[in-house]
């Protein structure tokens, strides 16, 4: 009995170090900084951080590893990772990473790499001396999926998880593994990958979008770069004002001309298309004591009848309609005994839910976008009179090709 019991704490044992061994998609994907698991709110179409990650399939190269050098033929692939940040609290926020090859390399239609050969000398005679022409699925290309058993396994995301049978999956010889907030999101795609996450359940600040992409091999999957970008999620409305006035040849220093009209033109970034159905209203205070304007378009104009330096203050208002949430009743304090002759609702303590959703009719939240920018007003030039002029004496012979200097004065304030 002592051994039966010897040996099943040595099975204990051993799945234990098993698990404590098994490395996470956290200790892959953070860059040696961990996070408290227990403050991120679920994304939408993630998965936790705490995942095993199969580093048989997926190696893990820290940098500095020489294995770096061989990950391409060629040189070293880059990716550079671009967001559309900042992101109004609610909307989506996009990525687009984008691999760079190295000199010579481009990917063709159909997801294979095009070497150009000798890209720096004169180029040769024949077309098949041009280029080499690499066929990432060239060993698959005769079976189907089911066929493919050999293979089975490989086609399968760090967690194990299938890669998704679209037109032309076998062509998407990349795989993507993007991070942030404790969780992470896999794709498999060609050169260029875009993807967008709501920002609903992300906490306001800055954050950091990390993407870590491997490339297709024989027998397992090769990390060929990395790359980051921080994203600002917001509950302000991000926007920017443009001033214009008539005549103004330099509309960056904010000089603009007394009595005569400015341009304001206001503009909202919202490429997700979050305020598409809100009601948008613009405040606009000009500084000169002229009083509150209050418009429903992002264009107005305004003109200054005093000369000075003013202050511009914008707040722009957004009424967004969203979903009523349900309303919980409170059931009423308890009563003495019913006695006889009395009666009781027996409907005052059930708990009803209602959901209530009429964009006409009420549920909507409100954000504000504020602007603040400082303009100079001064006097402007409105009229040129001739005031002296001096006439020179010249013969017939002297005016042919000679050149003639003007000096013009300008007199006032």
């Amino acid at each position: 009995m002592s051994g039966v019991c010897h040996h099943l704490r040595l099975l204990l044992l051993a799945e234990a170090v098993l698990c404590a061994a098994a490395i996470r998609f956290q200790d892959v994907l953070s860059s040696g900084t961990t996070f408290p698991v227990t403050s991120y709110k679920k994304l939408q179409g993630w998965s936790s951080d705490q995942n095993t990650w199969n580093e048989k399939l997926y190696p893990l190269w820290e940098e500095g590893d020489p294995r770096w050098k061989d990950s391409w033929k060629g040189g070293r692939v880059t990716a550079k990772l671009d967001t559309d940040s900042p992101a109004l609290v609610g909307s989506n926020v996009t990525f687009v990473v984008t691999l760079q090859f190295p000199k010579c390399q481009t990917e063709d239609n159909d997801g294979n790499i095009i070497y150009e050969r000798n890209c720096t000398q004169d180029p040769p005679v024949s077309q098949d001396q041009q280029v080499y022409v690499y066929n990432w699925t060239e060993w698959i290309d005769d079976c189907g999926w089911e066929n493919c058993t050999s293979n089975h396994s490989h086609n399968v995301f760090p967690d194990g998880r299938p890669f998704p049978h679209f037109p032309g999956w076998r062509r998407r010889n990349f795989v993507y593994v993007f991070h942030t907030f404790g969780q992470y999101y896999q794709k498999i795609g060609r050169s260029s990958a875009t993807f967008s996450v709501n920002t609903a359940n992300i906490s306001l600040g800055e954050h950091v979008m990390a993407v870590h992409i491997y490339r297709r091999g024989h027998s397992a999957y090769v990390p060929i770069a990395r790359a980051s970008a921080v994203y600002l999620v917001t509950d302000k409305i991000p926007l920017s004002v443009s001033m214009f006035q008539k005549h103004d040849r330099n509309i960056s220093d904010s000089i603009f001309i007394k009595d005569s009209p400015i341009t304001f033109e206001v503009k909202i970034h919202d490429p997700s298309y979050y305020l598409n159905n809100s009601a948008i209203s613009y405040k606009w205070n000009f500084g000169d004591g002229s009083g509150l304007f209050v418009a429903s378009g992002s264009t107005t104009s305004h003109t200054y009848t005093l000369q000075g330096n003013f202050t511009l203050n914008l707040t722009v208002q957004a009424i967004i309609p969203v979903p009523c949430k349900p309303v919980t009743p409170t059931a009423p304090p308890p009563t003495s005994a019913v006695t006889a002759g009395e009666s009781s609702n027996s409907d005052s303590s059930i708990t009803v839910e209602t959901m209530e959703d009429n964009p006409d009719g009420g549920c909507h939240i409100y954000r504000n976008g504020y602007d603040i920018t400082g303009i100079s007003v001064v006097e402007g030039i409105l009229e040129v009179n001739i005031i002296q002029m001096t006439s020179i004496q010249t013969t017939e012979s002297q005016a042919e090709n000679s050149l003639v200097d003007f000096v013009v004065t300008c007199q006032g304030r």
